[in-house]
């Protein structure tokens, strides 16, 4: 573990943080009121009964039925990250969740703001692009350099391993990024550290995407969240629920 902590340390910034040099709830329909009496109908005898009405099955907002199609059918946990552009550095991030597959989504905490990368988003995702990759990913494991805040995902606790020394785009320091990480399954097998640098796409289509504590400006190719919004992500995301994240700009999600 420990080689393996110290090989990807020296290539976080390169895989997620920006470093600059150094390094609704478901819809439904409105309930019907009982019907009327039929004409002639005996005193003292029940109304009839109103017909059963089917909820609404409320869908990902923003969300269009081409990237709904690639959710899995056993996910029952979504992480939503919406870019406000192409190009935009900017997110808003939401969490849903569903009783079952046939159920609709339900939001299941508000809407938090995030960082993603400095230059926006990519379907074809390439290392240094400085772009985020569109798309919809498992979430699988999760680590950081502070101690597991009680998480159901494997954790990987290293904090040598997930230290980082730089500064970012705008001159933020990079010191708390990697407190806490979620795994983004993008070009890394699942079911290991998040510091494993194995790269099953190869090492040009880039890795090391994960959700991440926020440090004030744009990532590589991460999404980046307050610390507080990491810590609820962490102990709500359950292995059991199959949890995935739906992420890119806004036009691309909407298809």
């Amino acid at each position: 573990m420990a080689a393996v902590a110290l090989t990807a340390a020296g290539a976080l910034l390169a895989g997620c943080a920006a470093a600059s040099g150094t390094g609704a709830r478901p819809s439904r329909l409105a309930e019907q009121g009982p019907l009327a009496s039929p004409v002639g109908a005996a005193a003292g005898r029940d109304a009839p009964r109103p017909l059963p009405t089917t909820p609404a099955a409320a869908t990902l907002p923003g969300v269009g039925p081409r990237t709904l199609a690639q959710v899995p059918a056993d996910a029952r946990q979504v992480v939503l990250v919406t870019g406000a552009g192409h190009d935009s550095s900017t997110s808003k991030v939401q969490l849903f969740d569903r009783a079952d597959p046939d159920a609709g989504w339900t939001a299941a905490g508000p809407v938090w703001s995030a960082h993603n990368a400095l230059d926006g988003w990519s379907s074809d995702h390439h290392a240094g692009d400085l772009r985020s990759p569109i798309g919809v990913f498992t979430l699988t494991d999760a680590g950081g350099r502070y101690a597991d805040p009680g998480t159901k995902l494997p954790y990987t606790h290293s904090p040598a391993g997930f230290s980082s020394p730089g500064t970012g785009f705008d001159g933020e320091s990079l010191a708390d990024a990697f407190d806490y990480v979620i795994a983004i399954n993008y070009n890394r097998k699942p079911g290991t550290s998040p510091l494993d640098w194995t790269r099953p796409l190869g090492s040009s289509r880039g890795g090391g995407i994960w959700l991440h504590v926020d440090h004030g400006g744009p990532t590589h190719g991460c999404v980046a969240l307050p610390e507080s919004v990491m810590k609820t992500l962490l102990r709500t995301l359950d292995p059991a629920k199959h949890p995935v994240v739906v992420m890119g700009d806004a036009k691309s999600l909407s298809v």
